[in-house]
Parts: C-alpha cells; structure tokens; sequence
C-alpha cells in the first residue's frame, strides 16, 4: 500500500517528551504504533511498562490534539456510568472484555495520582477543573518514565510484513513485532484525520463495518430551514427519539439545522430519510397547563401563554405552525390538543448531517469480528492491532468515546 506524504521534520518540544528522529538505517522496535492520540499513548505506557521497546509516531505537531480540544479545552476524559449499552457496534458485547478489565475507575485513579482535580459535569461527564494540556502532561510523563520514543510531524507511507513487519515512515524505515493501528477515524479533517486507519486494515484484507460521521449536528432542507434558521440560538431541554432510541438533554437551534447534546446522541442512529420525533416540553403538561390559563386569562394570545413553557421564539415558531389565532378563551380542546401534540411530538426529516468537519467521532471502522475483544489483535495476522476510533465501536457523548481510547489501548498494551 502506498499513502502520499511530504518529507516533514520531528521536532518536540515541552518537558517529558523524547527526542528520536527516524534515520535512514532500519531501526528496530518491539512495537511500533501509528497515533499518538489516546488510545494510542495508552497502548504505549502499557507496552513499555511490560520492558518493550517502543516508537509512537504522529503526522501533527503535538500528540493528543483531540484531547486538547476536547470538553472546551477540559477534557471530558471520562464517565462514570460506562456500560456496553452505551456503545454503538455490530457486536456491542465486544467492547465489554476491555472496558471490564480496564475501567473509568482506572483511569480517574491515574487522573488523582497525577494530582489533577476534575469534576462531574452533568450526566456522570467528568472535566479537569484546569486545561485538558494536564490529561496531555499526564500522559506524556508516564512515556517519558518508560522510555517510549515519539516521533512528530512524520506521515506513514507504507508497510510490508514477512517475519517481522517494515513500516515506512517519512525520513525512514522502522521494523517491528507488533504493529498497533492507532490513528483514529475521519472526524475533523481540519486536524488532519484521514482514513488511513481503514487504508491499513484493507491492505492487510480486513472487513471496514462501512463509516459515517457521528454525534453532528444535523442539517435541513432548504425549503424547511427558513423557520429553523430563524431560531438560531435558541435552546431548550428535549427529547429526541429515533425508534426506541432517546436522549433528554438541550437542542439547540442553527442557522443550519439542529444541534446540542441530544441531536448529537441521536446522530449516532439517524439515517438518512429516517424521521425523528422531538418533545420539545419534556415532561411538561402543556395541555392541562393552557386550559387552566385558559379559564383564568383567556384574553392572552396563544403564544404569549406558551412563553411560560418555550424559548419566545419557539413559541411563535409553534403557533403558527399549528396555524392558531385569536386568544386563548377562542381555542377549543381540540385545538390546544393539537397545539399540545406539535410541542410533544415533533416529527422532523432532516437531510444530512454537516459532516466529518463537525463530527466529534466516526462511526463505524474495523470489523470486530476480525478482532480478539481481549488482545485487539487481528485473527487472521499475527501481530497487528487495532483500537481506538478505528474499531467499529463508537461510544455516546459523553466521556464514552475517551473510555474506549483507554480501555482499547491498555488492552493492546497488555498484548503487544
């Protein structure tokens, strides 16, 4: 296989990195891993722990660039309600061997020895009170006190396999035991996420579970967006189902379509021309609520009553879908039930989704029928691994997707 690059430089800077420049002679390592983002870092520590040598190699800059975005700049590194349920594969039981075996508990162990504090957000969501560059230093510390070597700004060109594998790197050639397939999935391109990962499993003739962006915004046609658009800005706690499928949490309107946690959760299982039903009130009466204001103020327009209960702006948007006038006193039953059911049960069509440009993960990847849950190693070519994003394992928002990177990478890392 053959993936185009241009000759960079491997420079590193900032404390507890180690320096190593690919020379034109072929080095030797036990393991060699393409990624240096979490799992990838993971996988690392654990390896060179267990006395093996290791290079860590990386196209950007800095290692762990999901890590400094993520959370706003806090790193949402973890949850605390982690189950299988809350993991998207062809085989959900798949990911149960390493979460079980390397948990949250784990990890905020390690976050506390590092003397990071960290709080719970929402919903089990757990934040460093500082930057997430800590999860970063934290990280580079322990490969620092095992001896991993990384090496930066140094695209993966090729690899061939007899006994041992040979992997082509800009600036040289590197052989190994074990090869670790770190790199992530196509989510922001802008960092540069490609879909190398995939290029190396089908070279090596593994099944690709076919990919698509995941926990995106969702976008609309564009005879249905003026409406949208015009409330964009505006929030409000929903519920949105796809089946028997759903998440209560904010929904945030955009000048293109949908957004906020529970347009983003629900992306995860949103094909396209599937409909999405949304509360738009969750758990709110409105109904009973209107026919008490009804009897009390019936001179109050409509959409003056439901601002008690909807963002203005949604409230209009609500009115005049349904097509209501008048005041509330010239509304029947009937009407304010039909009101009631626009708010509660809000049947939406979206078109597509804005892309890998904005999805924080990709669903899909490698077969993990092609996969050993315990090791992450392929069954059918010894010494090659796999995790993290790449693996068709895809985690909810929430922490869910940082918990797979650590638990997939200390997996490999017990194997390699």
């Amino acid at each position: 296989m053959h993936v185009s690059a241009s000759q960079k430089s491997c420079k590193l800077s900032a404390c507890a990195k180690r320096l190593f420049t690919v020379s034109e002679s072929m080095e030797h390592y036990d393991v060699v891993i393409i990624g240096a983002g979490a799992a990838g870092m993971m996988c690392a520590i654990e390896a060179g722990r267990r006395g093996r040598s290791v290079l860590l190699v990386d196209h950007a800059k800095s290692v762990g660039e999901k890590i400094r975005i993520s959370g706003g700049g806090r790193c949402n590194f973890t949850n605390l309600n982690i189950s299988r349920e809350k993991f998207i594969s062809q085989n959900q039981r798949f990911a149960l061997s390493a979460l079980s075996r390397y948990t949250q508990w784990d990890f905020i162990q390690m976050v506390v020895e590092a003397d990071i504090s960290y709080h719970e957000k929402t919903l089990g969501q757990l934040f460093c009170d500082g930057k997430s560059t800590q999860i970063i230093d934290m990280l580079l510390g322990h490969l620092h006190d095992v001896q991993v070597d990384i090496v930066l700004e140094t695209e993966f060109l090729d690899v061939q396999k007899d006994e041992q594998y040979e992997v082509t790197l800009t600036g040289g050639t590197v052989s190994c035991e074990s090869l670790v397939v770190a790199c992530g999935g196509k989510s922001i391109p802008k960092m540069g996420a490609t879909g190398l990962g995939y290029e190396i499993a089908k070279h090596f003739g593994l099944n690709i579970i076919e990919t698509r962006p995941a926990l995106v915004p969702l976008t609309f046609a564009e005879q249905d967006l003026g409406p949208i658009a015009a409330m964009s800005g505006t929030s409000v706690y929903a519920s949105v189902r796809h089946g028997k499928t759903s998440f209560e949490e904010g929904l945030l309107f955009t000048h293109r379509g949908l957004s906020g946690p529970s347009i983003l959760q629900i992306s995860s299982y949103w094909k396209e021309g599937d409909t999405l039903s949304v509360d738009l009130a969750f758990s709110e009466p409105i109904l009973a609520a209107l026919q008490k204001k009804r009897s009390e103020y019936g001179r109050i327009a409509v959409q003056t009553a439901l601002t008690d209960h909807l963002p203005k702006a949604l409230a209009k948007f609500i009115v005049e879908n349904v097509g209501l006038k008048g005041n509330l006193a010239d509304q029947s039953d009937k009407r304010l039930q039909q009101l009631d059911d626009a708010i509660h049960h809000w049947q939406i069509k979206p078109v597509g989704s804005e892309g890998y440009r904005t999805a924080e993960v990709t669903l899909g990847g490698v077969d993990t029928k092609e996969l050993d849950a315990k090791t992450m190693e392929t069954n059918s070519v010894k010494g090659l691994y796999f995790i993290g994003e790449v693996v068709d394992v895809t985690g909810w928002l929430g922490g869910y997707n940082f918990q797979w990177a650590w638990s997939s990478g200390w997996a490999a890392g017990q194997a390699v």
